[in-house]
């Protein structure tokens, strides 16, 4: 235990050095102007810390999600924003434990060198919202190939990344509704030099800057190479992904509590009201304490859930409850920190507002927090199922 300790400790150091780099007007820029933080993901990148999960014959750290969670909660707890390079880490569950040798050697070695970027998760629909079963986009066998035709209307990061995890149905929706979907690994530097109409992106503004888009497959044609794991299983291999995803995103909402919570002690120990530090006032204090203490009690949680995925163990009830209560703590944090600066909090200047706007994401995505207490009370507690 003391060795990984000192490992994520270690880990922790580095990513907190890389990301003092990018100060508070570095991320308000890009904020400002919707902009691909790009030296940011390449120092990330060059430093290897985005090929944590893959392993070392690779090239990789080979490190597990636990040590990848802390890279991610320590670029928002330095007040960065990773959403800009997470989705490398969660895709990796899907490739690594279900992908083809083939493509584990192709693409590996050139992610964990920072040639090729694998950002991009294409899964939600329109109509199927979280009812990722109904989703409608079509991969239709054709020789050695598949057509791909469909929309997607939350690809982010797309327009910066050379490989993407798409999801499409390939066999009608059966009895066992997980059946019939395939996830498919694509190089987008091939569909874009080959077959540019077929691929059409239109980018969406968000309230904070997500890099998000809307994705149109336009008869993308795929080799049979690019299928991950065996065709009509890909919602199983997506799970994965989705357990990942929900462990690192609870890290980030947990660094982002914590920054929070530095931010309003910091401020409460330093701005004089009548002739007194504002900490000093128990109505600014207790609440600081409280919003402390409840980012604390989520982190372990976070950390049990990364302990069962790295264990190879069932982590999908504890990956949600992660989710839930970081990003219930999360926001509980940014309203005390936006409290506590009073109209300052509203001033970009101070980073408050913008974290504040990026936090607030984490209460509905990945999952909405309705849908994981409805898993919890029929996976977990056995009440009828709502959906």
């Amino acid at each position: 235990m003391a060795t990984t300790n000192a490992r994520l400790e270690e880990i922790r150091e580095q990513t907190r050095a890389l990301c003092a780099q990018f100060p508070g007007d570095y991320w308000q820029e890009a904020d400002r102007n919707r902009s691909y933080p790009q030296e940011f993901v390449d120092t990330l990148t060059e430093a290897g810390l985005l090929s944590a999960l893959i392993p070392t014959e690779f090239g990789g750290l080979g490190l597990g999600l636990t040590e990848a969670s802390v890279i991610m909660e320590e670029i928002n707890k330095s007040g960065g924003h990773s959403a800009a390079c997470h989705a490398q880490m969660y895709t990796m569950g899907a490739v690594l434990r279900h992908g083809t040798e083939q493509q584990k050697h192709d693409y590996l070695p050139q992610i964990a060198a920072g040639k090729l970027r694998l950002q991009a998760f294409s899964i939600t629909e329109e109509k199927a919202g979280s009812d990722t079963t109904s989703i409608e986009t079509e991969a239709v066998r054709d020789g050695d190939d598949f057509i791909i035709t469909g929309h997607k209307n939350w690809t982010s990061r797309i327009e910066d990344s050379d490989l993407a995890l798409v999801l499409a149905r390939t066999s009608a929706k059966g009895e066992d509704k997980t059946s019939g979907l395939t996830l498919f690994l694509v190089d987008l530097r091939q569909v874009r030099s080959e077959q540019p109409d077929a691929l059409k992106i239109v980018p969406v503004r968000t309230m904070f800057n997500y890099a998000t888009n809307q994705v149109f497959y336009r008869g993308m044609r795929v080799p049979s190479s690019a299928v991950v794991g065996q065709v009509d299983k890909g919602f199983r291999y997506v799970i994965d992904g989705w357990n990942a995803e929900r462990i690192l995103l609870a890290a980030e909402a947990i660094g982002d509590g914590y920054w929070f919570t530095t931010t309003a002690t910091n401020y409460a120990n330093n701005r004089e009201v009548f002739g007194r530090k504002i900490g000093a006032n128990q109505g600014v204090q207790f609440p600081i304490v409280d919003a402390y203490m409840k980012v604390r009690a989520a982190d372990m949680m976070r950390y049990e859930a990364a302990r069962l995925f790295d264990a190879g163990e069932p982590c999908g009830a504890e990956a949600n409850m992660a989710k839930h209560l970081s990003s219930e703590a999360s926001w509980a944090a940014a309203n005390i920190c936006l409290d506590t600066h009073g109209g300052y909090g509203f001033v970009d200047a101070y980073d408050v507002e913008r974290k504040f706007r990026e936090t607030r994401m984490y209460q509905v995505a990945p999952v909405n927090n309705n849908l994981i207490k409805a898993f919890i009370g029929t996976k977990v507690l056995g009440l009828p199922r709502s959906y």
